[in-house]
């Protein structure tokens, strides 16, 4: 009996089934009427009118996809519903064009919001980032921040809090085994820790900081979601702020930003505040809030992140976003973003994953911080697979060995060493 070798493709992206297409040499007009055929997407929108719901389903049935709305409205229950479109890229794409045929403003309007998404997954829209000297190209590979901690209590056990000298060879060293950001923290954020004055931040953070502009050529990153400390750093010669509290915490932050024009890091936070003070500047905003669906969640709040830069005047292409693995989580919902961290490409900003010696890999592994370097591996690889453009990461000389591993496969990025 005759074989035919029959076999499932396994792509991620059109370059991959691009390739697939052209081993069957079809022609180049077929090329492209197939490939946004041959790739599915399920896209999910939350609060759709009764009206506008029955509308994307039956738009989505007559276009060959799916549309999934909750039985109520479907019976007739005039509330609003979620909606679930299951289709290919093309049958999405005669979907917005049919809706933008409507007279109704909501249905142009989700139209709209429909195509961005879309571009913004497919990260069509990723332009090239400057940082300080360097220039950061998105996709072409993955991206190591080293962290250099300058605290006395660092959760993972490497504050170098008063150390100028061991600082400074630890961020050289870091420089030699592949970082390309530096980023140094003179606060720490594991739990229990207390909060310091921004006197005492810059006092840990600068004479490092200052030593390392002279003597390093990456960009350096201040950690702090204070505006005084990221102001007097950038000053110094910093060339990026990372916020864990998404500029959320200090309302001059954003502005800072703005001012002198650096790029930005906006992580997601549902910690609890330190204090009573800091759960005021928050004004109990997504603190101590549970979550209704963790990653459509993040992603809201993140875009909040997002538009308080925007508003103060931020570019829109000096934005990055991180999901704040450890902040305001339990492991199984750290676990859930990590195999979930592609639905943050929505955002169509590049993604920061901070991983390394946290929690949930030692709840999961059961080993101290300092013997979480595999587990940090896992996740890591994995994070890039899912679309991370930067790992922070304290094991720099490892993690770049498994950064040019994933990436030779995810990418197709092999560079001889």
């Amino acid at each position: 009996m005759r074989r035919f070798n029959t076999r499932f493709l396994e792509y991620s992206n059109a370059e991959e089934l691009k390739k697939e297409l052209e081993k069957v040499k079809v022609d180049w007009e077929g090329l492209q009427v197939m490939l946004p055929k041959g790739l599915f997407r399920a896209v999910k929108l939350e609060g759709v009118n009764y009206e506008a719901a029955h509308i994307l389903k039956q738009e989505m049935l007559r276009h060959g996809g799916e549309g999934a709305i909750s039985a109520a409205v479907y019976f007739g229950a005039a509330s609003p519903t979620d909606v679930i479109l299951m289709g290919t890229l093309a049958q999405l794409e005669a979907l917005i064009n049919s809706l933008r045929q409507f007279p109704d403003d909501t249905l142009k309007a989700i139209a709209q919001e429909l195509e961005v998404a879309l571009k913004n997954y497919q990260r069509v829209n990723l332009k090239p980032m400057q940082i300080g000297k360097k220039t950061f190209v998105w996709g072409e590979r993955t991206y190591i921040m080293g962290i250099i901690n300058v605290t006395p209590d660092s959760f993972s056990g490497d504050g170098l809090a008063g150390n100028v000298e061991g600082a400074v060879a630890q961020a050289i060293r870091f420089v030699e085994e592949g970082a390309d950001i530096l980023d140094i923290g003179g606060e720490s954020t594991r739990p229990g820790s207390q909060p310091i004055s921004e006197e005492e931040e810059l006092s840990r953070v600068m004479p490092v900081l200052k030593r390392l502009v002279k003597e390093v050529d990456v960009p350096i990153s201040i950690d702090t979601y204070k505006a005084r400390v990221a102001r007097e750093a950038i000053e110094a010669g910093a060339s990026m702020v990372n916020d864990v509290w998404g500029l959320r915490m200090d309302p001059d932050m954003a502005k800072v930003v703005a001012d002198y024009n650096v790029p930005v890091v906006v992580m997601h936070n549902r910690s609890n505040p330190k204090n009573a003070v800091q759960e005021a500047r928050l004004g109990g905003r997504y603190v101590g809030v549970e979550y209704q669906d963790l990653m459509a969640d993040i992603v809201r709040e993140l875009e909040y992140s997002i538009e308080l830069a925007l508003d103060a005047g931020v570019d829109f292409e000096k934005i990055i976003v991180d999901p704040g693995i450890g902040f305001g989580k339990t492991v199984e919902q750290n676990l859930e973003i990590l195999r979930r961290l592609g639905e943050l490409k929505v955002l169509g900003r590049p993604i920061l994953l901070g991983t390394s010696r946290k929690s949930v890999i030692g709840y999961v592994l059961n080993l101290p911080p300092n013997e979480r370097v595999e587990g940090t591996a896992a996740t890591v690889a994995l994070g890039i697979a899912a679309g991370a453009d930067i790992v922070r990461v304290h094991d720099v000389k490892a993690m770049a060995r498994v950064v040019k591993m994933t990436d030779a496969i995810v990418r197709g990025a092999f560079r001889e060493s």
